[in-house]
């Protein structure tokens, strides 16, 4: 029996490109937005990899965004302020989000298992209003997704098997990840969050448990 959702956040509850695009257009006006909000995204994977292949002790997501922004800055040749960093706690959520997890929160726990730090991910909670009853992720864990340490850190934290969990995900990486862990998986597709070039995760690429058209959807596949 499922008894908990946790979700990536990031592409799948959020609107991160646009977002971040914005606050880069009110702050540097001068710059392609767009391009500098794809470059500073571009950053993350990397910066995330050299803690997972443990080069690199765990280092908050917050941290690394700003070490990023202040690379992706020098590459586009401006100066960006360091409170340029909070755009990523002011991400708007896809519009069927906030509904979608306030019905899920009905029958089941809900909470995000996201690389982002337990600071950035309660902000964003606050900028969105996304119900979450607690939060997980990379932080309790002391490591980054896909490794399986964050899964597990989050379904121990919860004191329940993994089979009772579900991993909700617009990336199929993330959902190849958690079902090595044992968990339960739901795909959501996000076909917008890298813009209309997309190419990648336009729809599942193995036999999730759970398929979605969206957070509506979920939530009546879940309901009692």
């Amino acid at each position: 029996m499922i008894k908990a959702l946790i979700f990536d956040v990031f592409g799948t509850c959020v609107d991160w490109r646009t977002s971040v695009s914005r606050e880069v257009a009110a702050v540097l006006p001068g710059v392609d937005a767009e391009a500098f909000a794809t470059a500073w995204r571009a950053e993350y994977d990397p910066a995330m990899a050299r803690i997972r292949e443990g080069g690199r002790g765990y280092v908050p997501l917050d941290d690394l965004h700003l070490e990023n922004l202040r690379k992706v800055a020098g590459d586009f040749g401006v100066s960006a302020p360091d409170s340029l960093n909070a755009a990523w706690e002011r991400l708007d959520p896809w519009p069927d989000v906030v509904a979608g997890l306030e019905a899920l929160k009905a029958g089941h726990i809900i909470s995000p298992c996201s690389n982002g730090s337990i600071a950035l991910m309660t902000r964003l909670a606050k900028y969105g209003r996304l119900p979450w009853d607690c939060i997980l992720g990379a932080e309790i864990a002391q490591d980054y997704k896909p490794k399986p340490a964050v899964y597990l850190a989050a379904c121990a934290a919860l004191r329940l098997a993994p089979d009772e969990v579900v991993m909700v995900a617009a990336h199929n990486d993330d959902l190849h990840a958690a079902r090595a862990c044992g968990l339960t998986t739901a795909f959501v597709p996000r076909p917008a969050e890298h813009g209309p070039g997309q190419v990648r995760d336009l729809a599942p690429e193995a036999d999730w448990d759970i398929v979605a058209r969206d957070f509506h959807d979920l939530a009546r596949q879940f309901a009692p």
